[in-house]
């Protein structure tokens, strides 16, 4: 290879990673850690949500994020108040690397219990997926940590007066979570992931057979979830940024948002249907 084409392939290199870089900045970018109501804080990065529910007895961290979060979120839940090893309990969305890749850095750094969904257990402890149900973009690859309760679909997770419950949502992974639990009165949902990722395969997937119907029973239980306070495991998936904006200038909560809610799971549904049927006609 001539000197000038091995330099124009390091510039496309370097052109790419930049590309890939700027699309994930929200990813490690830090935001104002804040309180979305009563004992539920947000304390994640612009858009990998991390959650902490505080209680008298210690507290609850919902997603870990990437190894390089774990940083960001002890200096979150820090700037609240709070101790960051009082957390006693960490919960997923699902196993996928951007939101549990640091789970076990804040295992050993906290001692904490490590409660998982059944079906994204093995992975976690595994350290990713052993088979990978699709090419690009699953995010399989992470630290393994330690599951102490694999949880089923409805079971509770209790810690001094905050219950939170676990509803199966799968498709996005066999274990992915959505969280549920009451802030202040308010309905709570935490949405763990109803997105058809780039190179998902949902007819003929040997590796998960049943990954279209799965996205079908999630579908189904969004719909069927009282909410008042529209959350996710991403900040994008409910307008985050541009709702904390709004903090503190009228009476009104702007996290309170069911009808956003609603469209927003509405239309990841009819994303979900319109790539299913574009797989089912080249088969």
């Amino acid at each position: 290879m001539s000197g000038m084409m091995t330099r124009l392939l390091f510039l496309l290199l370097s052109l790419g990673c930049l590309t890939s870089a700027h699309g994930q900045s929200a990813w490690t970018e830090p935001f104002p850690p804040h309180r979305i109501a009563g004992n539920l804080y947000y304390v994640g990065s612009r858009d990998l949500a991390s959650y902490l529910i505080t209680t008298p007895e210690g507290h609850v961290l919902i997603n870990s994020s990437l190894e390089e979060s774990v940083p960001l979120i002890r200096a979150s839940v820090e700037k609240l108040g709070f101790n960051f090893t009082d957390i006693r309990i960490l919960l997923i969305s699902h196993a996928h690397s951007d939101h549990c890749a640091g789970s076990a850095e804040i295992l050993k750094l906290t001692g904490a219990k490590h409660f998982v969904m059944e079906g994204d257990a093995n992975a976690v402890e595994q350290g990713g997926a052993k088979k990978t149900r699709l090419g690009k973009g699953d995010y399989t690859q992470f630290p393994p940590a330690k599951v102490d309760r694999r949880l089923k679909d409805g079971d509770e997770v209790k810690l001094g007066d905050a219950v939170l419950v676990a509803h199966l949502t799968p498709g996005h992974t066999p274990g992915c979570t959505t969280w549920t639990m009451k802030a202040d009165g308010l309905n709570a949902v935490i949405i763990g992931s109803p997105n058809v990722n780039p190179g998902y395969i949902l007819v003929g997937n040997k590796n998960y057979p049943t990954i279209a119907t799965d996205y079908e029973t999630t579908f189904r239980v969004l719909k069927s979830l009282p909410v008042d306070l529209f959350l996710g495991a991403h900040g994008g998936y409910y307008g985050m940024a541009a709702k904390h904006a709004l903090l503190g200038k009228s009476d009104t909560n702007p996290f309170v948002d069911p009808e956003g809610y609603l469209r927003y799971v509405n239309e990841r549904e009819a994303a979900f249907r319109a790539e299913w049927e574009k797989q089912k006609a080249v088969k």
